[in-house]
């Protein structure tokens, strides 16, 4: 899978928030319909096997109710991808990163096998269709979520490298697999926002802290010796400045085309006036290795923000597939970050400010993301709204999914003609979602007893309402657009 992600420290925030969010990428020619759905403590299994890797885990008796997007087609497994669970524990798996052959050639990935002759089926190990539904629903804070999963990758190993955030009010953990069983993690600092682009990320990683204290790093006990065994440690560092990107990660040719520069388009965003990212002298250029996995941003980061970088297809640069400028060489030269296979951007926010129960909001967009909205929903709740929920294989204007597809499909074909109606579509509707936080919060605060899962049932289903009134007026601009700029059109009338 081909996804990006960004991860906000509370500092960081406007408003204080934690906030963790990401892209979830189909890969090339595949286009995952996806759903919004309230998984509650009776539908979680007791016992979970995988579908793709045929693993079974016993799981604990006391699983609480979680918010998940699923895949809408039945096939490959769960991918519930995203959530927020009730204690107000944020969730998003995973980013698939990359590692090198002598990592993965002294602990091996854990790789389903069928049975063959005399030999036995072997079940594989867990991996990003498992990960949220092995671990959402048991945490009760965002370091649960490291450590748990972390006893999960240890003892059943995996068959593939991803990258996994939890948050919680106070803090935001990232969590990367090393090999088959081994593991680190890094606290985001609370100043700071990090970039992920599919590969393996954490730059410096502090071992004394990891194996003593735990108060900003955590691996798997023995990663250390793992590291000295297999000579991994390149940098010759002292365990508490040991770089990890460089002993755990790829630095391919093909790296540089499609994954550092969407770390750097989003590092220049945030942090323009800083460092100089473009022109022959830049010091951070689009295929550095070097590039930091967190920095301090110029001005707190908002949720549009968010929006904007996960929705990037290098605008203001040479590399923009639709722009008019510059050698048309470059154009396309690299990834964007929004991309037709985009399936969904899922994005938590939870608010300090608020009291425990709207504290969460979890946003959420489908389809490729250069031409889609993001709309917020409260988790809190019993059920979401059927225009999320209901989506299926079939193209439907009834889901929110499909319309958002569509938009999509139609802007591109006729980008220049249809470009401002999409300007309009964003702008709409984040002003009618922030309306409604505003003065959902405002009556929250007046009377904390309005806080109950019926309540924000209604809420949720107020921005559905709003956002399929958008959907559906954006959708016939954009079609009467793309119908007039079709090659077969001809200027005289029959009338």
């Amino acid at each position: 899978m081909s996804c990006t992600t960004i991860l906000v420290g509370r500092k960081a925030s406007f408003d204080g928030s934690t906030m963790i969010a990401r892209n979830d990428d189909s890969p090339s020619g595949v286009y995952m319909p996806k759903k919004f759905v309230l998984v509650k403590p009776e539908d979680q299994p007791r016992t979970y096997k995988s579908v793709l890797s045929h693993v079974e885990i016993p799981l604990p008796e006391d699983p609480m109710a979680y918010t998940a997007v699923p895949n809408a087609i039945d096939g490959e497994g769960i991918w519930a991808a995203c959530g927020v669970n009730e204690a107000e524990v944020g969730m998003t798996a995973t980013e698939t990163i990359t590692s090198n052959a002598r990592v993965l050639g002294a602990d091996p990935l854990v790789v389903y096998e069928k049975a063959e002759g005399d030999r036995p089926e072997k079940a594989g190990g867990i991996g990003e269709e498992d990960l949220v539904v092995l671990t959402l629903p048991y945490i009760k804070t965002a370091r649960e979520g490291v450590l748990r999963l972390g006893h999960l990758l240890e003892e059943y190993g995996t068959y593939e490298m991803n990258g996994i955030a939890f948050s919680d009010r106070d803090e935001i953990w990232w969590l990367e697999s090393i090999g088959g069983h081994h593991w680190i993690a890094r606290r985001v600092p609370d100043t700071d926002y990090v970039v992920m682009p599919n590969q393996q990320g954490i730059d410096l990683f502090d071992f004394k802290d990891a194996l003593g204290e735990g108060r900003e790093n955590l691996c798997s006990r023995d990663l250390w010796a793992f590291v000295e065994k297999n000579h991994l440690n390149l940098k010759g560092d002292a365990p508490e400045h040991f770089h990890a990107r460089e002993a755990f990660g790829s630095h391919d040719d093909a790296d540089h085309v499609y994954n550092t520069p969407r770390a750097w388009f989003m590092l220049r965003y945030f942090n323009g006036s800083s460092y100089t990212f473009d022109g022959p002298d830049a010091q951070m250029k689009p295929e550095s290795d070097q590039l930091p996995w967190n920095m301090t941003p110029e001005n707190l980061i908002t949720p549009e923000d968010v929006k904007y970088v996960l929705s990037s297809h290098y605008q203001g640069t040479p590399y923009d597939p639709y722009g008019s400028y510059g050698e048309s060489s470059q154009r396309g030269a690299y990834r964007s970050i929004g991309i037709n296979r985009n399936d969904f951007l899922g994005f938590v926010q939870i608010r300090p400010y608020m009291p425990a129960g709207a504290r969460a909001i979890e946003w959420l967009a489908f389809a490729s993301n250069a031409f889609n909205v993001m709309v917020p929903f409260y988790p809190n709740v019993d059920r979401t709204p059927a225009y999320l929920n209901s989506t299926t294989g079939d193209v439907s204007t009834e889901s929110f999914y499909w319309t958002s597809r569509l938009i999509a499909a139609l802007t591109d074909a006729n980008y220049k003609g249809n470009i401002n109606w999409i300007e309009r579509y964003t702008e709409s509707v984040g002003a009618k979602s922030h309306e409604i936080l505003n003065w959902t919060d405002d009556e929250i605060q007046a009377d904390p007893a309005k806080i109950s899962k019926s309540y924000f049932e209604g809420i949720n289903q107020e921005v559905a309402d709003m956002v399929k009134k958008e959907a559906t007026a954006t959708l016939n601009h954009v079609l009467y657009e793309t119908s007039n700029a079709m090659k077969n059109s001809y200027a005289r009338s029959d009338a």
